[in-house]
């Protein structure tokens, strides 16, 4: 069934897998398509058992749309009309689609009400006044929750603004190039911790790609002012966010179904008006700021057009042929009235829409100046550009090009704005040698390019897919990004990780700990309820062969399910792997990062191990050299207790111990509110709560107090219990000197449901916050969780991604130069022989001494390499060397130079190689730094070692 006649092309609604898109109701609302409806669905409606029409009552309130706007929710109730579960009579679709299909009368047609819109309908069809008595209720239904003047018009916005993203991006670029702006002003890294915003950096990417090979911009920093220019990223990715959100909201709303079983018919159809108006307003924001920026840069832009008298006539011509800033703020103010009061939401996305026209104008009038200010400038050159793949930068044309002086060398536009300009003197019908002394032709130009600008025009489609192949085929030149909450590491931060994991290893192997792997990924089953409200953060992987899997969380849990499996009974063990957490990222928070654990699992004296594991804790924080730290220790039993003084039900203490454990970052008040109104307490059990948790102090001070008389603690099993072991591990932990970087906080609760007996957590007391750096506890029960064979372990993990950043920052407090390599030795060849360096750099090797080798004819540029590389010697071989076979020898350090025999100099290498390393370790060693002895020994060679461990 056509619903519309001509010979323009057919949109069919209703067919298999068919969906009504925004373009699609463009098209139809501006008359360059017609409308048909699938002759199975018509058949389906033929078949439908439709109630006896009844006349529609003619309700008071009206609304009138623009005919463009009246097609559109045309279109949108026709399909709503087809998608939905209602019966609806054939006959009635056909008058909506003969309305649809004339080619005036459209704004008559009243829109305020159901009853209205059936009324004008049959008042503008006026060919069957005997046929059509009235709509059917279920009709009458679908008219009301169709929201089809919404919706219509929220589609004519989508598929303007959509259009507009990538044409404002392309203009922006364009008037970059006109003025000189510098591409390195959208050097927009993405940042791994969450903190960059994807919309940005994908604009300033897109812009990067337009001026790539540009060499328009300024040599001079200050000779221009790029604040319009700079600001790119943020105002056009905020237009790009509410684009998207209009769109998504958009294609759901016109092929979405309507229900004509539910209730509450006008209440529904007008909040989702409400909430397209609501959704639309953040759009009318960002069309202003888009004005605004674009005017800006208009301006910018005009400063290049040569003299006084063609930038003041520019000025006039705009501001008569554009309306100014001010009518756009006051239009959205009006919006906004419009968006908070409610009153009519259909005004809000038609006011909305204007604003959109007006700024696709201003786009036309600064591609218009910027290609007025181009053509202009004689000293750019312009190459023609047919084909976007010449943009390619592995271009054969390009290597064969004659090299000339750079005082001498044109200006030329970048890859991409090459393109645009092409595009824009096509469209504009531009000859190349067209004069440009009539000033006159800003306006001419604008208005010709707001017209192609318009989504009708098929030579915008053209400009568009010009557009998508520049921003593709630079694709390769796009930088490259990494999820949230994941990072790289340069060489100088590799350089600090390798020190401490050493340092780490070290501590561990002192201790007589065994070193374990685990795989990356387990059973979910596993994972599962072993970390209370935390097992939401699990990392979840797609069935892969039958198998849920899920990354792991912790290094505790694997362990726990390696001892349950292999049967083993007792294990001291370290492990130092990475663990993934489904996390929001931020500040030292990341969703992969290491630990680094040790565990003692299997029977031992009371509070054997876990002394042993707080004093691995103390030694690891201790030899890292982090300064100020502190431990804060709790005891899961006294927790326990606690909350069974204060009347917390058994069966809620794990979900009260995860608010408490909020306490290092929240208030007090914070968490009570939290208890009381998400946990269920009593507001006299939270306050009680409160009165136990604020205590905090050192060990045996606050363990005397909750032992003395009268204390509430003596009269619980499982807190007298805990109070003896404490007083055990303190004594202990006073003998060797730890307690002292122990504080006892009845606010640590560490809410892993594992967690049996003594709970610990270091922080940093720097002025760098990372929050808690290291943690760890004891668990008897986790391996019994999966074996029923109890197993008692208890074990603590540092976070050593919290700790490393401690380290860079009391570094470069002390202006130390981090070293990222260990080369020793530089062997600079003085010309390209690369079959000399490779032999004498192999005698190097052999001799077991870290070595590199240059090809450079330049001495400075080896010594440059060696100073920034930290390397102490440098070997020069040139042509008088090798005659004379005897090599110049450089210490860059003390600039002494000496020379030595050709046939020895791998031996003298390695002496005066050693002979530096002993001297250093004989400093350290006397100053008392043992763990950097062992640190830099065990990374000499094998050599350098015997002879510095001999002369010690």
């Amino acid at each position: 069934m056509e619903l519309a006649g001509g010979q323009r092309p057919t949109i069919v609604i209703g067919g298999k897998g068919s969906s009504l898109s925004s373009a699609d109701v463009y098209a139809v609302a501006r008359g360059f398509r017609k409308v048909a409806i699938d002759p199975a669905a018509l058949e389906r409606f033929s078949r439908s058992q439709s109630p006896p029409p009844h006349p529609a009552a003619v309700e008071s309130i009206s609304k009138f749309l623009t005919s463009a706007e009246s097609r559109a929710a045309l279109v949108v109730l026709i399909n709503k009309l087809v998608v939905s579960d209602g019966a609806v009579r054939p006959i009635f679709l056909s008058l909506i689609g003969e309305i649809l299909g004339l080619q005036s009368g459209h704004s008559s047609l009243d829109f305020g009400s159901s009853g209205g819109l059936v009324t004008s309908l049959f008042k503008l069809n006026g060919k069957h006044p005997d046929e059509f008595v009235g709509a059917t209720k279920v009709e009458i239904c679908l008219l009301e929750r169709s929201s089809a003047a919404s919706v219509g018009i929220c589609a004519m916005l989508d598929c303007c603004a959509s259009a507009l993203v990538s044409l404002s991006d392309a203009v922006a670029a364009f008037s970059c190039e006109a003025a000189r702006a510098d591409v390195a002003l959208f050097d927009l890294p993405p940042s791994g911790d969450g903190f960059s915003i994807k919309d940005e950096t994908d604009v300033a990417a897109d812009i990067k790609a337009f001026l790539f090979g540009s060499k328009t911009h300024p040599k001079t920093v200050g000779q221009l002012n790029s604040e319009p220019f700079s600001e790119i990223p943020l105002v056009h990715g905020s237009f790009r966010g509410a684009v998207r959100a209009l769109h998504d909201r958009t294609r759901v709303e016109l092929n979405s179904s309507i229900n004509v079983r539910k209730n509450a018919v006008g209440v529904e159809s007008r909040l989702k008006e409400n909430a397209l108006a609501a959704l639309v307003f953040p759009l009318a924001m960002s069309i202003q700021s888009m004005y605004e920026l674009s005017s800006r840069r208009l301006i910018a832009v005009a400063t290049f057009l040569g003299n006084e008298e063609k930038r003041k006539k520019f000025m006039e011509d705009f501001n008569k042929g554009c309306p100014s800033l001010g009518v756009m703020r006051e239009r959205l103010c009006l919006i906004s009235e419009k968006t908070s009061s409610i009153s009519d939401s259909v005004e809000v996305l038609h006011g909305v829409y204007e604003l959109l026209v007006i700024l696709k104008e201003i786009l036309a009038w600064e591609a218009a100046v910027a290609l007025y200010a181009l053509e202009l400038d004689d000293s750019i050159e312009k190459q023609e550009v047919n084909d976007p793949a010449c943009i390619n930068v592995n271009s054969e044309n390009e290597k064969v090009e004659k090299k000339v002086e750079k005082k001498n060398r044109k200006k030329t536009l970048g890859r991409g704005t090459s393109i645009l300009w092409k595009v824009f003197k096509d469209l504009l019908n531009l000859q190349n040698d067209a004069s440009i002394d009539n000033v006159a032709t800003f306006g001419h130009w604008a208005e010709l390019l707001a017209l192609y600008f318009d989504p009708e025009e098929t030579k915008l489609d053209t400009l568009l897919g010009k557009i998508k192949e520049i921003v593709e085929i630079n694709e390769f030149r796009r930088l490259p990004k990494i999820p949230k909450g994941t990072r790289d590491f340069g060489k100088e931060q590799m350089a600090i990780r390798e020190h401490a994991f050493s340092v780490i290893t070290g501590v561990f192997k002192r201790h007589g700990a065994v070193s374990l792997d685990t795989p990356v990924f387990e059973l979910r089953e596993t994972l599962m309820r072993k970390y209370g409200e935390d097992s939401k953060l699990i990392f979840d992987l797609a069935d892969q062969g039958g198998e849920l899997c899920s990354l792991r969380y912790d290094l505790t849990v694997p362990f726990a399910r390696y001892l349950a499996m292999n049967n083993i009974n007792s294990l001291k063990r370290y492990q130092i792997a990475k663990v993934y957490r489904r996390d929001n990222p931020s500040k030292g928070r990341y969703r992969e990062f290491y630990q680094c654990n040790f565990d003692v699992a299997g029977q031992c004296e009371v509070m054997e191990a876990d002394f042993e594991v707080l004093k691995v804790l103390t030694e690891l924080l201790d030899e890292l050299d982090i300064n100020d730290y502190e431990i804060k220790l709790n005891h899961r039993k006294l927790l326990d207790g606690m909350l069974e003084l204060c009347g917390v039900s058994s069966e809620k203490f794990r979900t009260v111990c995860s608010s408490i454990d909020k306490l290092d970052k929240q208030s007090f008040e914070q968490v009570k509110k939290e208890l009381v109104e998400e946990k269920g307490l009593a507001v006299a059990t939270a306050e009680k709560i409160g009165t136990f948790v604020k205590k905090r102090g050192p060990p045996l001070e606050i363990l005397s107090e909750l032992k003395g008389s009268g204390s509430s603690f003596l009269g619980n099993r499982g807190s007298v219990l805990a109070l003896n072991e404490l007083e055990i591990l303190f004594n202990v932990l006073e003998k060797t000197k730890c307690l002292e970087k122990i504080v006892f906080d009845m606010s640590l609760a560490r809410g892993l449901d594992y967690y049996t007996g003594v709970i610990f957590e270091a922080v940093f007391k720097g002025s760098t916050q990372v929050g808690s750096i290291a943690a760890g506890g004891r668990y008897d029960n986790l391996v019994g969780m999966f074996s029923g064979k109890q197993v008692p372990a208890v074990g603590v993990s540092l976070g050593i991604d919290r700790v490393l950043p401690i380290i860079e920052q009391l570094e470069k407090e002390k202006n130390k130069v981090i070293r990222a390599t260990e080369t020793q030795v530089l062997v600079a060849i003085l010309g390209k022989d690369l079959l000399l360096a490779a032999e004498l750099v192999n005698e190097l090797w052999n001799a077991k001494v870290n070595a590199e080798f240059g090809l450079n004819k330049r001495v400075r540029n080896h010594i440059d390499r060696a100073v920034e590389s930290g390397i102490p010697w440098v070997v020069f071989v040139g042509e008088s060397e090798l005659n004379s076979g005897i090599l110049k020898l450089k210490n860059i350090e003390s600039h002494q130079e000496e020379m030595i025999p050709r046939e020895i100099f791998a031996e003298e290498l390695q002496k005066r190689v050693c002979f530096s390393s002993l001297s250093f370790l004989r400093c350290r060693f006397r100053l008392g730094a043992p763990r950097e002895l062992v640190w830099i020994v065990a990374s000499s060679p094998p050599s350098t070692m015997a002879l510095c461990l001999f002369d010690l």
